[in-house]
């Protein structure tokens, strides 16, 4: 099995793939990069916490003119998980306001986004609709 590495920082990979955030101490401002200093209260201590892995749509476009190589359309979104805005592509759901919701259930997957010579694959993420149970 080819080594996986995330495509960002923030993405933790293995059996149960989720995001993490750096969470001031002093204010709770969560940050996905590295910060030397809080933007909300200048705190300078931070920790590292989980994000869940489910979450509501609170906004969304469906960008249907990209750079050129991107697929289009697709649904650019901010997702809240547990109170942490993420910003993400929705996939697995057709691009178009019929099928994408604010408000809509999701939650986070994991996706090839291909190999290199040496065998290391990168794995990218986003989230998909969560099934009507």
């Amino acid at each position: 099995m080819a080594s996986q590495i995330p495509l960002v920082d923030y993405l933790v990979l293995g059996d149960e793939p989720h995001l993490i955030a750096h969470e001031c101490e002093q204010c709770g401002a969560r940050y996905f990069d590295h910060r030397n200093a809080c933007a909300n209260c200048s705190g300078t201590s931070f920790k590292t916490v989980d994000i869940p892995t489910e979450g509501t749509v609170t906004t969304f476009t469906i960008v249907s003119l990209a750079a050129p190589g991107i697929p289009v359309p697709f649904v650019s979104a901010i997702v809240d998980c547990g109170g942490t805005p993420v910003r993400t592509n929705l996939v697995n759901v057709e691009p178009d306001p019929e099928h994408v919701t604010l408000g809509m259930k999701v939650r986070l997957t994991t996706f090839s986004l291909g190999v290199d010579s040496a065998g290391v694959e990168a794995i990218g993420f986003g989230f998909e609709p969560v099934p009507s149970s």
